[in-house]
């Protein structure tokens, strides 16, 4: 028919018409579903590291304890190993500021750009993936490697070296796979579409936009 021409124009007009409003509600929920995902990061964040804090607090005290007061001699010695690897693993943990509580302070005290927006929860997300990166392991596997061989190689008794040095890599990895990492899920949200009407053909990203008040649909063309 031939008015079935004109439908191509149709849609395009409206989509012409329609955009301002489709991209400021898609920019504000996703504006929302990037400040949710820092304040949990945020929260997280500080769980994480008072909590593992507690953790190595709790572990130094121990090995401080046992290193004058056990009754076995190679328990004190391990007990003095693991002093130096609890006070060195505290002190790391209470340094090592997570990204979002700054990135948090920064979106909220922002102009408001979305695009701004973006780029920060790009750059938390990149640090988040730079702290599970092998890069972040060197640290703790040193530590570890080193507290190994002085207990196997530098005290003789290489199967409790070899423990040690497992058990320490197993709570360091676990260490690092319990951070944060909300910033990297939001920005993984958007996935690829492409919407066609006609011989008109859009292209852009969607996101389902899931917070704790509201369920909504994001588009990016």
């Amino acid at each position: 028919m031939p008015h079935c021409r004109f439908l191509p124009f149709v849609c395009a007009a409206l989509m012409v018409v329609v955009s301002p409003l489709v991209l400021a509600q898609s920019a504000e929920r996703e504006w929302r579903a990037y400040e949710d995902a820092l304040a949990r990061g945020e929260r997280q964040a500080n769980v994480w590291q008072y909590g593992w804090a507690g953790v190595y607090a709790t572990t130094l005290a121990v090995n401080a304890y046992q290193a004058s007061e056990a009754s076995d001699r190679d328990d004190r010695y391990d007990a003095r190993v693991g002093v130096v690897k609890s006070a060195l693993a505290l002190g790391g943990t209470l340094m090592d500021r997570q990204p979002h509580l700054e990135a948090y302070r920064e979106l909220r005290e922002g102009d408001g750009n979305i695009e701004s927006a973006r780029r920060l929860m790009q750059a938390v997300a990149e640090e988040e993936r730079r702290r599970r990166s092998l890069e972040a392991r060197l640290g703790s596997l040193a530590v570890n490697l080193a507290s190994g061989l002085l207990i196997g190689v530098g005290d003789g008794r290489e199967r409790d070296g070899a423990i040690n040095f497992a058990t320490g890599m197993l709570v360091s990895e676990l260490q690092l796979q319990t951070q944060p990492r909300q910033a990297t899920v939001a920005i993984n949200r958007f996935q690829p579409a492409r919407v066609s009407f006609g011989d008109i053909h859009l292209e852009g990203e969607y996101a389902l936009l899931v917070t704790p008040n509201q369920l909504g649909v994001a588009l990016r063309y």
